[in-house]
């Protein structure tokens, strides 16, 4: 009997070493996971960083740079936008009391910048305002292109927020006249067309002064 209970006991334990083998030619197997259905790992994969979000265009442009100059099409058109330093802002334009406001227009080189803000003061819009920043990137007949941005600070709209076109703004003149408007140029927030406009200011012309005679 004792020698039958011994021969039982030595097949179990062979049997148990036969089932924890692994098979020729394969590894050993990672112990049960309480993970399903594997453990993670120990380190998160890598991810790429994406794209930045400013200065955006479309289609996307790669390796976009900031403009270092502008390209000068139209030396008419130029001169003419170099004295558009008035704004006006159509969507107050028409209320008794509004007046524009100033665009300041510089050269920095080769390259053409322009700033300017409009406080609205006409009788229930105090504190209302729209500005542009940005570099002129190029000037052709009866066309400006400015990149930068246009903000249109509206109580009623968004609780005041400033709601913002930017990008590649397109000013569009015709005949003509003497204003450049800024094409699509609705406003973000609630769809309202702003009429945002840049108008020529006639430089005021110097008279002689003329000359006065010795008194005798």
């Amino acid at each position: 009997m004792q020698r039958i209970a011994l021969s039982l006991a030595l097949l179990i334990l062979a049997g148990t070493a036969l089932a924890q083998t692994p098979p020729a030619g394969t590894t050993s197997t990672q112990a049960p996971s309480p993970y399903y259905p594997a453990p993670p790992p120990l380190q998160a994969p890598t991810v790429e960083k994406g794209a930045p979000l400013g200065n955006l265009s479309s289609p996307l442009a790669s390796g976009q740079a900031a403009p270092t100059r502008t390209a000068v099409e139209s030396e008419a058109e130029a001169q003419l936008f170099a004295n558009a330093t008035k704004m006006v802002w159509g969507r107050y334009a028409k209320i008794k009391g509004a007046k524009p406001g100033v665009a300041s227009i510089s050269k920095q080189g080769a390259l053409w910048t322009i700033k300017g803000r409009l406080e609205s003061v006409a009788p229930g819009t105090e504190g209302d305002w729209v500005a542009i920043d940005g570099v002129v990137e190029r000037i052709a007949a009866n066309n400006v292109y400015i990149r930068g941005e246009v903000a249109f600070r509206v109580a009623k709209v968004q609780n005041g927020a400033a709601c913002k076109v930017g990008g590649l703004l397109h000013f569009r003149r015709s005949g003509k006249s003497q204003v450049w408007r800024l094409v699509g140029g609705d406003n973000p927030c609630d769809g309202s067309q702003e009429m945002f406009d840049l108008a020529y200011e006639k430089p005021a012309e110097k008279r002689p002064v003329p000359a006065q005679g010795n008194r005798t």
